[in-house]
């Protein structure tokens, strides 16, 4: 039951201003400041010459950008530094879904979703590639050791935002279940040849929309914050990202799972609105679900918490070893035309990819605009015009996509500047002795993700008693995966199937073609990889660049503009404001835009950074005359927790900033006045 195992952990914080964030493209929600910061965590399993490295970001999703072409320069970076031994097949790239990071990491197959992010942008894959790269600390790390496997019922932390398309399930089916979400919580806990614990995976289905859409703050969501509690819990007063162990909280089949457990009422009247529309007075943007906290912030700190006290649980009392081989593998498919790849029967009919109206309803995590609706089977026809003004979808491609109208026919002519949605994904499932994680490019919903391990599941070995997860939002973003009986109500996730109402049947033909003889026995030691058309061209930007920064007359960069009180109590909020530079000129992993410092016999002490869940770090610029001559503003905020030892403390601002004429980006430091902190 020994492994080769190593765990390690990156910064990926992408650009914290200029940026649309990625999951509820809402072209208002623009990146201005930082809560917590965003990391890759990888766990890398060996036996004998056969490897798998699966790595949880903090972001919305992995993606083709970042899968077939800006990893294939990852892998080649690996190749050079560890002698081949990493490969597209062996690599999974798993996103937490948080819905506040920056977006701009789409590939030349998803202008859909670079459109609010006004296209690529540099800065955002650069800090992702950077730290999925940042691997030597993993093989530092490696060494034998041992995998411990547990799980438990995890209650109170997520709900079905799609009631009424669950239900349209046959009702035999959904009689093996108690909950119309799956409660489990999966995890691997990981340990060295002597016992001493250096890491813990789990994947449980929630999605981090417990920050909305109003949030302009990068965060890790609710899944981040678990995150930092385990790591912190397990190294002390560490700072985040400082400690050696490495905890993720990975994303499993949460397509139809919200972490805002008091569900959807209407904003006005406050009363409950679970029609299948979900509207209040027939608009989607009155029907908004919320809870358990009183804002998201808190909601964040109590779904995130949940989850770190049931992984705690269950890596303390973790016993059943890992034992088997270690297998990947890998396939890129062209999911409209399955049955053409060799791999599956006609019967899994898939169609080009298409967008349904109830798509632009949004959920009631994040509600759309105008007057869509969720449960539309009829379309609208202003809008039906809208459509056909981009390009009206063949009969064809409306019967395939039957009973879905289509609003977007994305995989039919809309090709400008490049196709709008993917046709070939990534497909991968791991074998780590009797576990079985399928990576999946896309978000399924729950009786979809159930459907899918237990396939995997049924067709494994019968000899080995098997567990199996399903690894959401890896490699590539195919958008939702609902089952045929869901997409038939056209809510949002079925709106949102883009290959029609058999797309399940075709993955799950898929996954449980890498299960049979001879894949996952020890003599396969190479992933089986076909790749279809996989496009290259020059990706496009509209993001604009940082011209330069400056004060009014009389100050510099870094001065402050409001300074702290000379003194607080536990439980107040302390905040100082600076003059600042765009944090687009910094380099935004691997640093901090701030710090509290403590004043311990008669030096300073770093006690909080911009990664900690006390702080805030808020950027914005002055006015529209002062965005127009540079003039920026950070807000440096610090609540005080009531275990706050009692002292002096001072407020640090770091940052960059580009001179006018030079276009040369310069570091700077503010500090706020000392003051003291005491008891309540």
């Amino acid at each position: 039951s020994k492994y080769m195992v190593g765990v390690g952990r990156a910064d990926i914080t992408g650009p914290a201003a200029d940026v649309n964030m990625m999951g509820y493209a809402n072209p208002n929600q623009i990146s201005g400041g930082l809560h917590m910061r965003q990391y890759s965590r990888a766990f890398l399993v060996q036996q004998g010459g056969t490897r798998v490295l699966f790595v949880n970001i903090d972001a919305c999703m992995g993606s083709l950008l970042v899968k077939l072409e800006i990893t294939l320069q990852v892998l080649k970076v690996l190749k050079q530094r560890y002698r081949g031994m990493y490969n597209a097949g062996n690599v999974c790239i798993s996103g937490t879904h948080t819905h506040s990071a920056p977006a701009g990491m789409h590939n030349i197959t998803d202008v859909l979703f670079q459109i609010t992010s006004m296209g690529y942008v540099d800065e955002t894959l650069h800090a992702m590639v950077e730290g999925i790269v940042e691997v030597k600390s993993h093989m530092k790390s490696l060494a034998p050791g041992l995998i411990m496997m547990n799980k438990g019922e995890l209650l109170d932390t997520n709900i079905n935002r799609s009631p009424l398309a669950y239900v349209n399930n046959p009702t035999h089916e959904k009689a093996r279940y108690k909950y119309d979400v799956d409660k489990q919580m999966t995890l691997l806990k990981f340990v060295d040849q002597h016992g001493n614990g250096i890491g813990m995976i789990n994947w449980f289905p929630v999605h981090c929309t417990s920050m909305n859409n109003t949030n302009t703050l990068i965060s890790g969501d609710n899944k981040g914050y678990a995150e930092l509690l385990f790591e912190e819990a397990m190294h002390p007063g560490s700072l985040p990202g400082g400690g050696r162990f490495v905890a993720a909280f990975a994303q499993s089949n949460e397509g139809d799972v919200s972490p805002n457990t008091r569900g959807p009422h209407c904003t006005d009247t406050g009363l409950p609105c679970g029609n299948v529309e979900s509207t209040c007075d027939g608009k989607v943007q009155n029907c908004i679900a919320s809870g358990p906290g009183k804002d998201m912030f808190e909601s964040t700190k109590i779904i995130g918490t949940n989850q770190f006290n049931k992984a705690m649980e269950l890596y303390d009392s973790a016993q059943v070893f890992l034992s088997g081989p270690v297998v990947p593998v890998h396939q890129y498919i062209d999911m409209t035309n399955p049955d053409g790849s060799g791999q599956l029967d006609a019967s899994a009919t898939t169609c080009k990819p298409a967008m349904g109206f109830s798509f632009a309803a949004g959920t009631t995590d994040g509600p759309g605009a105008f007057d869509f609706k969720q449960g539309d089977k009829s379309g609208n026809g202003f809008w039906k015009v809208v459509r056909n003004f981009l390009h009206a979808p063949s009969q064809e491609l409306k019967d395939c996509h039957a009973p879905k109208p289509i609003l977007l026919a994305t995989g039919e002519g809309m090709n400008y500047p490049y196709p709008w949605q993917p046709e070939v994904v990534d497909t991968q499932l791991f074998r780590i002795g009797q576990f079985l994680i399928s990576a999946v490019p896309g978000e399924f919903t729950t009786m979809a993700g159930r459907r899918l391990a237990g396939a995997v599941f049924s067709a494994a070995e019968p000899d080995v008693e098997f567990e199996s997860v399903v690894a959401g939002l890896s490699n590539t973003y195919s958008d939702y995966i609902a089952t045929f009986e869901e997409y038939h109500v056209q809510r949002y996730e079925g709106a949102s199937t883009i290959y029609g109402p058999q797309t399940l049947s075709a993955y799950i033909q898929q996954y449980k073609s890498f299960t049979f003889v001879p894949y996952l026995l020890p003599i396969v030691t190479k992933p089986i990889v076909v790749t279809t058309r996989v496009k290259c061209c020059k990706l496009m930007s509209f993001v604009l660049p940082v011209i330069f920064d400056t004060t009014p007359f009389g100050y510099s960069i870094g001065d402050v503009i409001v300074d702290a009180n000379d003194s607080y109590t536990q439980g107040d909020t302390v905040s100082v404001q600076f003059y600042s530079g765009n944090p687009r000129n910094s380099p935004t992993f691997n640093m901090t835009f701030l710090e509290v410092q403590r004043e311990v016999d008669g030096r300073w002490e770093v006690v909080l950074t911009d990664g900690c869940w006390d702080t805030k770090f808020i950027w914005g610029r002055s006015s529209f005359m002062g965005n127009v001559r540079g003039i920026s503003e950070a807000t440096i905020e610090w609540d005080i927790s009531p275990t706050t030892p009692p002292g002096n403390y001072q407020i640090h601002h770091y940052g960059h900033y580009k001179t006018a004429f030079t276009h040369k980006i310069h570091p700077y430091h503010g500090r706020s006045r000392i003051f003291q902190v005491g008891p309540l």
